[in-house]
């Protein structure tokens, strides 16, 4: 690759500026919102019976906003149940906003939160290191399997945590969506290194089934306005368009040719579709519940 093209997760505070970007044009948060509220209940309906606490682990768990959702479904089904929340997150900079979202938050006396500033890979080595293999009445991985070295084992080991009545809820880019268009026809064009790895759901239901494991699968309807992409130099466009290829300062550092094929195929019905005047990219999502 001769251009000067780099992962977009070589510039840390380049990745939290466009991903928030992406969270304000996107319906991707109230899509999730909408699940939580309608059918998490039923998915966390028996994973505290009988306990006088229910273990939780977050894994890549942001800035909480999403956490904290999760959780006050859990204490709606529990009501008084003590809830041990433990957080996996590699960015300092989100465990600090997760713990401002926590201390504005009221009704969370009865959980208690334990923050590990490391990825996934860092946990199980740990663990591993320390002989402990703590069990967890429920398990979440929302929208970090991408930053995973090897998915298939990061499922694996998490999936043997499980207690019996336990579920593992994985939450990413749906193969209806226009992210699967994308990365599959220009993945191999974007400087994505090690750091990144294109995966949806078709590829975690492919592993889930050869591995014989049991899950019900949820399709999650989002999309995202990435209109300001095409016009020149407007600066949410420029940082929607790094978090659409993963590259950092993609529309100057691309080759011209690669950045007009990408511009173009942003607009094929397989991305987006064009709505009131607005182009609305297809930003699907699938929540996969894995049982013990």
């Amino acid at each position: 690759m001769a251009s000067s093209m780099r992962s977009l997760l070589a510039d840390p505070s380049r990745y939290l500026r466009s991903f928030r970007v992406f969270l304000e044009k996107s319906t991707e948060h109230q899509s999730m919102q909408e699940f939580m509220e309608q059918q998490l209940p039923g998915v966390v309906a028996s994973i505290g019976n009988g306990k006088s606490a229910i273990n939780i682990l977050s894994v890549g768990g942001g800035a909480g906003e999403i956490d904290l959702l999760i959780l006050s479904t859990v204490q709606a089904r529990y009501p008084g149940v003590t809830i041990n929340n433990e957080v996996i997150e590699p960015s300092a900079e989100q465990i600090l906003k997760y713990k401002e979202r926590v201390a504005a938050t009221s009704n969370l006396e009865n959980v208690k939160f334990t923050w590990h500033k490391e990825t996934a890979y860092e946990y199980e080595s740990r663990m591993n290191a320390e002989k402990k293999s703590k069990k967890w009445d429920f398990i979440h991985m929302i929208q970090m399997l991408y930053y995973v070295k090897d998915i298939p084992a990061t499922v694996r080991y998490f999936h043997s945590l499980l207690e019996a009545q336990a579920k593992l809820l994985i939450i990413l880019v749906s193969e209806t969506s226009g992210w699967e268009t994308l990365w599959k026809k220009y993945g191999s064009s974007l400087p994505l290194d090690d750091l990144c790895t294109y995966v949806s759901s078709a590829d975690i239901k492919g592993m889930l089934d050869s591995a014989g494991l049991k899950y019900q699968l949820h399709e999650l309807p989002s999309n995202m306005d990435i209109t300001s992409c095409f016009t020149e130099g407007d600066k949410d466009g420029e940082l929607l368009l790094d978090f659409l290829t993963e590259t950092c300062e993609f529309s100057k550092t691309a080759p011209p040719e690669l950045k007009h094929q990408i511009m173009e195929e942003l607009r094929k019905p397989g991305c987006s579709e064009k709505r009131n005047g607005k182009v609305l990219f297809n930003n699907n999502l699938s929540v996969i519940v894995i049982e013990p």
